[in-house]
């Protein structure tokens, strides 16, 4: 071999420069309108979620798809809207008491022989800070929260726009099917279709059967703080309510927020009891409530649980990680659909590869000798 150097060349075609081009332009705009295309991937999940009630209004009280669509999307929002007038003024005045007692809570923690070793490792006053940094941006009454008017301008256009287009949503969604089915081939428009279906199925089952435990979950523990006698009850039964949205370690995360704070009111008693009591509940919620409200929606492993919780709420915040459930479960979907052709052709090839080995015959025993 000689030394002389080897001269490589690299030839791109204009389609392939295009193609980059295009990608890159593309993941550009992406950037420069990320807040339009997150209120608009907000709108088709509240969309999935509102089909499988639309479909349930127009087969019972026989109405066409806009009526149905409008009962059911508007009915929502003044429900929420109720809700919120009803709780906003208590629930906001409790969070922003309990927000202002966090150091205090903390620094009661630290003196417990139990939460002792926070102060030692120097954790504790760190959180202490944080907390009173917390709570020094609290406003001092309800008036302050209402007194926000451009952010809470801001959050009802955006709530306004998110609500409209998933109702436009719903009311165009068999039009947007069979447009979809009429640019692909049977076959594939066929699996798509059929991914689809699943999809909506399972991100409405999810959503109405999670509202429903959460609720129940919420309630069970604040009604046990406030039996208890803690001053907090109505925001631990909202944050047990939230957190119990996340299968599998929404309860455990709740119990880490719940029992500290029930130890630090009420004394190490009534700790232990709410520790009971959500133990208890969280058995009651995975062996009968769910399996019974939500079937098998999401039937998804507890680690991808955690994984989208992490992905999506990086992305996306709280409302992220509150809709990771069924966005991971709607990805294992289409995975599922992607891959039943390979897999199907595996299972079939393991089964022929067994029927060709041979089959080892244990040796016959000897015939007995001639008397």
């Amino acid at each position: 071999m000689n030394g002389a150097a080897r001269r490589v060349e690299v030839i791109l075609s204009l389609r392939t420069l295009l193609l980059v081009a295009g990608a890159v332009a593309l993941a550009a705009a992406l950037v420069t309108i990320r807040s339009a295309v997150v209120l608009v991937f907000f709108a088709v999940f509240l969309a999935l979620v509102f089909e499988y009630p639309t479909r349930t209004l127009m087969r019972r009280l026989h109405v066409g798809r806009g009526i149905a669509a409008t009962t059911v999307v508007l009915g929502f929002v003044l429900l929420f809207i109720a809700l919120g007038i009803a709780l906003i003024a208590p629930l906001v005045d409790d969070l922003a008491v309990f927000l202002r007692s966090l150091p205090e809570i903390l620094e009661s923690l630290q003196e417990s022989r139990a939460f002792r070793w926070l102060r030692e490792s120097g954790l504790g006053d760190e959180a202490e800070e944080a907390a009173r940094d917390l709570a020094g941006r609290i406003p001092g009454t309800v008036g302050g929260f209402v007194g926000l008017i451009g952010e809470a301008l801001t959050t009802a256009l955006v709530l306004f726009t998110v609500t409209f287009l998933s109702l436009f949503l719903v009311i165009e969604m068999p039009k947007i099917r069979e447009a979809v089915g009429s640019v692909l081939m049977p076959e594939t428009a066929d699996r798509v279709l059929r991914v689809w279906e699943q999809i909506t199925r399972t991100i409405s089952r999810w959503a109405i059967g999670a509202l429903v435990v959460a609720i129940i979950a919420g309630t069970v523990q604040g009604v046990t703080a406030a039996l208890l006698g803690s001053s907090y009850a109505l925001a631990l039964g909202l944050i047990a309510g939230l957190l119990d949205l996340i299968p599998n370690i929404g309860a455990t995360i709740a119990a880490f927020v719940l029992v500290p704070v029930i130890l630090a009111e009420e004394g190490p008693i009534d700790a232990v009891i709410m520790l009971g009591v959500i133990i208890g509940y969280q058995q009651f919620e995975n062996n009968l409530v769910t399996p019974t409200v939500m079937g098998r929606a999401t039937d998804i492993s507890a680690f991808l649980v955690i994984l989208g919780v992490l992905v999506f709420g990086t992305l996306l915040g709280v409302l992220g990680a509150l809709v990771a459930v069924p966005v991971t479960a709607s990805i294992q979907i289409v995975l599922r659909e992607v891959t039943a052709e390979r897999r199907a052709r595996v299972a079939a090839a393991k089964a022929e590869r067994e029927a060709a080995e041979p089959t080892l015959e244990p040796p016959s025993a000897p015939a007995p000798a001639d008397a």
